[in-house]
């Protein structure tokens, strides 16, 4: 896991959860911003640059629902994940599920993701609970880190801070 400072910061305070903290070089409303409005998100959300974000479709209200689908621009591969807003305090905290379509479920996650002030600067703040400490194992062994990373580092650039 990388835990180099400056960069995403990945955790397991128990079996089944990953605590992920990444400071963005930008205001805590525009990281916010990024990630609500779907314009903004598949900007920067989609992984590697071979790939892309064709749908992204956001709710944004206790109940909503959000759908996130990525595809490989080489090949046409796709795979798709979303899930329902459970809480929301603008601009600060964003509790929804999570679960991927098809072949890559593993069940459905809890994810709270906050958002804190830190001098001009924004502490992110992604805790995901898993249903049990296998789907948590799963969940890491997807290289997941590496594309949080990118994704945010990518933001960052956007938003006009130095990744």
């Amino acid at each position: 896991m990388n835990n180099a400072p400056g960069k995403l910061q990945v955790t397991l305070p128990s079996d089944t959860e990953i605590l992920v903290t990444r400071e963005i070089a930008a205001p805590r409303a525009l990281v916010y911003d990024a990630h609500t409005k779907p314009e903004m998100v598949q900007r920067w959300l989609h992984g590697p640059e071979d790939w892309s974000m064709p749908q992204c479709e956001i709710d944004l209200r206790v109940g909503g629902r959000y759908r996130y689908v990525w595809r490989q621009k080489s090949d046409g591969m796709e795979f798709a994940a979303g899930g329902t807003y459970v809480e929301i305090v603008p601009g600060k905290k964003i509790v929804s599920t999570e679960a991927f379509e098809g072949g890559m479920n593993m069940g459905e996650a809890l994810n709270t993701l906050t958002f804190t002030d830190r001098n001009g600067k924004t502490l992110v703040t992604l805790l995901m609970r898993y249903p049990s400490q296998a789907v948590r194992d799963a969940a890491i062994a997807t290289g997941m880190n590496d594309g949080i990373e990118m994704g945010y580092a990518r933001l960052e650039g956007q938003l006009g801070g130095a990744s």
